[in-house]
């Protein structure tokens, strides 16, 4: 048995964050914690018992700070990046096939560079925890930190890779959305069906979006696992 959590923060970046716990054991990962949540997740943890194990980031958030440093000083849970985000404040640095174990769980790593270099997906069983990498029916953008809209075309192909079945459950949704399918994403999802890598560059070359309002804040802040200097 396991426990399966998804809250979240409608305080303007409408982030997703996910709590995976063994029911037998109580041990927990958390992904994707919002500094100004951790009081939430704290009480989510608390009220069901749980002894948080890692603290899990897919990648460096540019429109929020991570609740990481927080939590991390309240519960004692590790801090957990992809090694291409070069964090090197993190305790543990996630390669691709890297896994995680919790209780009888395990959290299985999958490098899906291209939002940003150090982007890390993961998966639990059935579930997808795509980051920014595939959001619902849209995609993470490229035009900071380093983002590739090539690596990234790669590593939507390597996500739709998985069984239809498989459930998508992104870092965002700005529409009330909260989860979705790889077979849904084929389907409705435009960036998946670009008809090619050279396409899909194009229509994110295209993309002409305003510049995150918080990235000088939380960029920085998140190479440092959440502290604001």
């Amino acid at each position: 048995m396991a426990i399966f959590k998804q809250l979240f923060e409608d305080g303007g970046t409408s982030t997703m964050t996910y709590i995976i716990a063994d029911a037998d054991t109580r041990e927990a990962v958390i992904i994707d914690p919002v500094l100004e949540q951790v009081d939430r997740d704290l009480k989510v943890i608390e009220e069901l018992g749980l002894e948080l194990k890692y603290i899990v980031e897919t990648h460096v958030h540019a429109d929020h700070v991570t609740g990481g440093s927080g939590l991390k000083k309240a519960t004692g849970a590790e801090f957990v990046a992809g090694i291409g985000t070069g964090v090197s404040c993190s305790d543990l640095m996630l390669a691709d096939g890297d896994t995680l174990t919790f209780g009888n769980e395990v959290l299985h790593a999958i490098a899906t560079p291209g939002h940003t270099n150090g982007c890390m997906s993961y998966r639990w069983r059935d579930r997808l925890f795509t980051g920014d990498t595939i959001l619902i029916e849209a995609a993470g953008r490229t035009d900071f930190q380093e983002g590739d809209a090539g690596a990234l075309y790669d590593s939507i192909r390597k996500l739709m890779a998985y069984p239809d079945e498989y459930l998508v459950y992104p870092a965002h949704d700005y529409n009330d959305r909260r989860v979705s399918s790889v077979g849904q994403e084929k389907l409705r999802n435009p960036y998946v069906r670009a008809e090619s890598r050279e396409a899909f560059i194009r229509m994110m070359d295209e993309l002409d979006l305003p510049r995150p309002k918080r990235i000088d804040v939380a960029v920085p802040a998140n190479e440092r696992c959440g502290e604001v200097a």
